[in-house]
């Protein structure tokens, strides 16, 4: 599998997500953060969209945000339980599984997601984490966990000029869940999951401030 175009193609995906606003459907909205939807192109479910502002300039938010083993997502991210990484690719492009714990009262059971992962720097300041699902012969499902595919999803961190100290983050996932989960389930999950993730950034952000 040629990872390195997968992983190209993924962030020009993520940054079309961005810049085109046709067709999204606003579905949570809080102070922190507004969740819309749209229906995917990639699998038969939706593609979800986050916008928020996070007090703390695009290096901390960064700092909590980028996808490595034992970094700070793991801490404040309720939907990830463990981050190892498979395989380097190259300085930006990495093969990594992920495991979630079970959600929604126990209705969705712990899964595990094998993604390449580009992170991606514009010459504005902005930084991306860029990723989609792949297959890896180090990697096949394993007992106790259900194997779910990341679509092309991440986070996209673009400073706000003229406030260093603030941070405009977006956020897209769009998951096959897999197993056998009633759809009503998962359209209920993201947004609310969405925004709690929006919440729990801000705190992890904020705490490092006080380092």
């Amino acid at each position: 599998m040629d990872y390195e175009h997968k992983a190209k193609a993924v962030g020009d995906c993520l940054m079309g997500y961005k810049t085109d606003e046709s067709g999204w459907k606003v579905c949570k909205k809080s102070n922190d953060v507004v969740v819309s939807w749209r229906p995917s192109s990639e699998f038969p479910g939706n593609v979800y969209k986050g916008e928020g502002v996070i007090s703390g300039n695009p290096e901390k938010v960064w700092e909590c945000l980028k996808p490595v083993p034992n970094g700070m997502r793991v801490k404040w991210d309720n939907n990830v339980k463990r981050f190892e990484l498979v395989e380097q690719i190259t300085e930006h492009i990495s093969i990594c599984r992920t495991v979630t714990p079970s959600a929604a009262m126990g209705i969705i059971a712990p899964r595990d997601f094998v993604d390449v992962i580009l992170i991606k720097q514009y010459e504005d300041g902005t930084i991306s984490s860029n990723a989609t699902n792949v297959s890896h012969s180090s990697c096949p499902p394993q007992s106790g966990y259900v194997r779910g595919f990341n679509h092309p999803c991440g986070c996209i961190c673009v400073p706000i000029s003229g406030e260093p100290n603030k941070t405009q983050v977006f956020s897209f996932f769009q998951t096959d869940l897999g197993g056998f989960l009633p759809r009503s389930v998962v359209d209920s999950f993201f947004p609310s999951s969405m925004a709690e993730f929006y919440s729990n950034l801000a705190k992890a952000v904020k705490s490092l401030k006080d380092l």
